[in-house]
């Protein structure tokens, strides 16, 4: 008989590291084309995960240090990556949402 695990069981991202250490580097960053894109990427990433709560108080951090709500960094963001390839040079894959 297996034990239930409680609903409340906090959960380790598997890429917690690389994303605290850009969460850090945003913390200390001015809001520019990429700095906005990693913001809405990794507020997309984190959306509803249970556990990571330091990455995530921190994305709602730099939401009020750089003066945007959620909305209008997702409608920001949607006009640079309209305009221009965000993670030219970084590999055009970068479609790493999840």
């Amino acid at each position: 008989m297996a034990a239930e695990l409680p609903e409340s069981k906090e959960q380790q991202h598997p890429l917690w590291s690389s994303d605290r250490a850009i969460v850090n580097s945003l913390l200390n960053a001015d809001p520019t084309d990429y700095n906005l894109a990693e913001l809405a990427r990794l507020r997309i990433r984190y959306h509803g995960f249970p556990g990571a709560r330091d990455i995530q108080s921190d994305l709602d951090k730099l939401l009020k240090q750089w003066n945007l709500t959620e909305a209008a960094l997702f409608e920001k963001t949607r006009q640079i990556h309209a305009a221009a390839q965000v993670y030219k040079g970084r590999g055009s894959r970068r479609d790493d949402w999840s």
